[in-house]
């Protein structure tokens, strides 16, 4: 289905469907309460650690602490055997002019004072918003041919050659217009591909595997994660994974053109120009 926009001519062609559509808004305000509730969840002890037991003396992945030197509070970020001074953001904040103990800031974490539960309450409400939302973009997906049709990659698309040149494009901000811009690229597919099927059920599997209660639906959960605290690392580290893509994409809906990409994510409609990339 195309069209052509009366006031700048170019064409208008149907590229999300409303389920889709739906599926992402849902998704960007299930992250984000997810993401800010997991830190204060983090902050009631901000440290991770491999295997089945971590404790305030046992050797951690990632850790933040306050320590006094001399008359003055520093806070430090430990990640293995590297130690950073973050004062001001991590271990130790300062958010108008009052100083806290903490791992992440307040203004990063929901609710923004230390309260565990209430933390556990909007971050559970929202994981199974987040999962059901998932599991209809799923089923759509499969029954819509939308993942064959749209995100799977084409033989030609994996070669060497073929994925050079879209990373050179991406380097240069190059961006397609025309008829190839009607399709995803190649490193939009796979990095879609990734995140819909490794980095979000990776997510998922690992929070669950820290529930004491679904530890008894399915302990092999323990094992296969090695633990409920390598559950809380890999669980952490593909939260921040997944922000580390929010912040590429969202870089990439500006530099490609904001409105245009709002617009199709909104009303479905994406405007393409004619004739090769720029």
């Amino acid at each position: 289905m195309a069209t052509i926009d009366s006031e700048t001519g170019h064409t208008l062609i149907y590229r999300h469907s409303l389920a889709v559509r739906l599926s992402h808004w849902v998704n960007v305000l299930s992250l984000t309460v997810l993401l800010f509730s997991g830190l204060q969840i983090f902050n009631a002890h901000p440290a991770l650690y491999w295997g089945q037991y971590g404790a305030d003396n046992d050797p951690s992945f990632i850790s933040m602490e306050a320590v006094e030197d001399g008359n003055q509070v520093k806070g430090l970020t430990h990640v293995g055997s590297l130690t950073f001074n973050t004062t001001g953001f991590l271990g130790f904040s300062n958010v108008d002019g009052e100083t806290t103990v903490r791992g992440f800031p307040s203004w990063l974490t929901v609710p923004s004072y230390q309260d565990l539960s209430t933390g556990r309450r909007w971050h559970f409400f929202f994981a199974w918003m987040f999962v059901l939302n998932g599991v209809v973009y799923l089923v759509h997906g499969l029954l819509s041919r939308h993942f064959r049709r749209d995100l799977a990659p084409t033989g030609n698309e994996l070669t060497l050659a073929h994925l050079g040149h879209e990373i050179v494009n991406h380097a240069r901000l190059r961006f397609p217009k025309g008829a190839e811009a009607r399709h995803y690229n190649t490193l939009q597919k796979l990095t879609y591909l990734v995140v819909i099927f490794v980095l979000l059920p990776l997510m998922i599997a690992t929070g669950l595997t820290m529930s004491p209660g679904f530890n008894a639906v399915a302990p092999w959960l323990l094992d296969v994660f090695g633990g409920r605290q390598s559950a809380r690392t890999i669980h952490f580290l593909t939260a921040f994974s997944l922000v580390a893509f929010v912040v590429v994409h969202v870089a990439m809906v500006i530099l490609s053109g904001v409105f245009n990409n709002l617009r199709s994510m909104i009303t479905g409609y994406y405007a393409i120009e004619q004739g090769g990339r720029q």
